[in-house]
């Protein structure tokens, strides 16, 4: 019996240091109200949040790094038709999709970024191949896919983006002469006005942080334009002493105004905590801007922050206590 103890004593100590690690993830900031979103609509985008989510908590679960957490998340997103991002993406005026993404890590602040390419099935992967196989932050274009190809990463025809949703969206948008359609909107067909973006911010066992975002931009962009998805310390960012951003929103706005690296500085070198950071991005120095939209954080502990002064975020968190969290609405 004493002997039996002993092994007590010394087991259930060690049961309460473990690491805590948590994701939180997002699918776009809009005009999101649910009395326009049809009960089907809404149980299918609660469903791939909460897969993604639990994809990328699995990873952590099991050990793995966030960066591989964050990727996996992303990766679900990128994959299903309801998201701007990958398959499902927005068109261009000339209607053809091209795709952001980039990656960060707090550990040693890395960076990867892609910017306006048409044929990489998974921008996020490539995002992720220029953080850790080039002496590069960002690419863009033609010479981001000749690098995607070296990688061995999916090529793919530019129609594989496509969906009709998206096309008629695009035609909308054109005939209400609207320069780009410029936010999220929750009808069932998603025919008025929506852009945005997805992302994955995830705290690893190691203590190790890491943001990352992909995005088909805005609908009817024209002559290259590039949102702040791709845009680190804009779009996406991440250090091990302050927080983990990824950003959602008018890109322009959050570009001018440094979203995510602001969040994460004000963290850092005001020492207040990340809720507080945020909402005086998001909900002051943003909205003072013209600027709408959102962000999700992650900070060293763990703690989980949406923040957003739009309708709505389509988001999905699971904290450290391994309670799922799936919402759309405010």
């Amino acid at each position: 019996m004493p002997r039996l103890l002993l092994l007590i004593l010394i087991w259930v100590p060690s049961m309460s240091l473990a690491a805590p690690y948590s994701i939180v993830i997002h699918g776009g900031a809009g005009t999101i109200l649910r009395d326009k979103m049809s009960a089907d609509v809404e149980s299918d985008y609660r469903r791939v949040l909460s897969s993604a989510v639990k994809a990328g908590h699995a990873v952590l679960a099991q050990g793995g790094t966030s960066d591989d957490a964050v990727i996996k998340a992303i990766l679900v997103l990128e994959d299903s038709p309801l998201f701007n991002a990958g398959h499902g993406a927005v068109f261009t005026h000339e209607g053809t999709v091209e795709l952001d993404a980039s990656i960060m890590r707090g550990d040693d602040l890395n960076a990867g970024a892609v910017t306006g390419v048409k044929r990489v099935r998974n921008p996020i992967l490539l995002a992720q191949q220029v953080m850790l196989n080039s002496p590069h932050v960002m690419l863009m274009g033609q010479g981001a896919e000749d690098f995607a190809k070296l990688q061995g990463l999916e090529l793919v025809d530019n129609s594989y983006f496509h969906t009709e949703r998206r096309r008629r969206q695009l035609q909308r948008v054109i005939d209400s002469n609207q320069a780009v359609a410029a936010s999220e909107d929750s009808s069932d067909e998603f025919e008025v006005q929506k852009f945005s973006t997805v992302g994955a911010v995830a705290l690893d066992q190691q203590g190790n942080i890491t943001a990352g975002t992909s995005t088909g931009g805005m609908t009817n962009k024209r002559y290259g334009r590039i949102g702040d998805s791709p845009v680190i310390g804009a779009g996406t960012y991440a250090d091990n002493q302050a927080c983990g951003i990824s950003a959602t929103g008018h890109g322009e706005y959050f570009i001018r105004a440094a979203v995510a690296h602001d969040i994460c500085a004000r963290v850092k070198y005001q020492g207040i905590d990340l809720r507080t950071a945020a909402d005086a991005v998001i909900n002051d120095k943003l909205i003072q801007l013209g600027g709408d939209g959102g962000i999700i954080g992650i900070d060293p502990k763990g703690n989980v922050v949406y923040t957003f002064n739009t309708p709505g975020m389509y988001r999905a968190s699971i904290d450290t206590s391994g309670h799922l969290d799936v919402q759309i609405f405010r």
